[in-house]
């Protein structure tokens, strides 16, 4: 099997990403070349409830969610983690975040605002991202809980311990996981097949710049 590699424009060469543990101070790197595909999930940001009579579906974003939104884009794209395609939740909050997200990024990826992201369980999420085209390196999928944090316990076979549970027991608003698979088409993606890149939440990168 060919492996393949992505070099991003300015990086110096292809290198594996950096061990979870020393996530927060590691430079931008590329996707390791042993990870054919790499999946991004990121929880919407802190969304409104106090919309008197809105739709859960069109609740916009609370002022902390506002706040943590471009500090993930801005970790993703420090760390080189820049999708080629985006799905996104139809859902006010879920959109509003890739907004503010993706104001980090130089040229932003195409997005696909998917119904079956809205408020589902991972099954369902696992069938949109199955039908991503191979030609798709690196897919960021927008959503919500518990679908996310369900699909990344279904995924996940290895990989940092901590983070690991971490994730298990939390994946807080604007929470981002990273799984890497060995696989030459999102078609293959099958339990337990991924390994945990790193799990990063707006409340450790509060603590890293404090």
């Amino acid at each position: 099997m060919a492996i393949a590699t992505k070099i991003r424009a300015g990086s110096p060469a292809a290198r594996p990403w950096p061990h979870a543990a020393g996530m927060l101070d590691s430079p931008a790197a590329e996707i390791d070349f042993l990870a054919m595909r790499r999946l991004i999930l990121l929880r919407h940001a802190k969304s409104d409830w106090t919309g008197i009579g809105l739709k859960d579906q069109d609740r916009a974003l609370a002022s902390r969610g506002r706040d943590s939104a471009p500090l993930i884009g801005a970790y993703m794209a420090h760390h080189a983690l820049i999708p080629d395609l985006v799905l996104v939740s139809t859902a006010t909050r879920a959109r509003d975040t890739w907004g503010l997200v993706a104001e980090a990024f130089r040229k932003p990826a195409p997005v696909v605002y998917e119904e079956r992201l809205y408020e589902t369980g991972p099954k369902a999420i696992l069938e949109a991202i199955r039908s991503t085209k191979r030609d798709v390196h690196v897919l960021l999928v927008v959503g919500h809980n518990p679908g996310l944090r369900d699909l990344a316990e279904f995924l996940i076979a290895s990989g940092d311990v901590d983070a690991r549970q971490r994730l298990l027991e939390k994946f807080p608003t604007a929470g981002l996981a990273v799984i890497d698979f060995p696989v030459d088409d999102w078609g293959k993606l099958h339990p337990k097949s991924g390994r945990l890149d790193r799990f990063v939440a707006p409340r450790q990168l509060d603590l890293a710049t404090d």
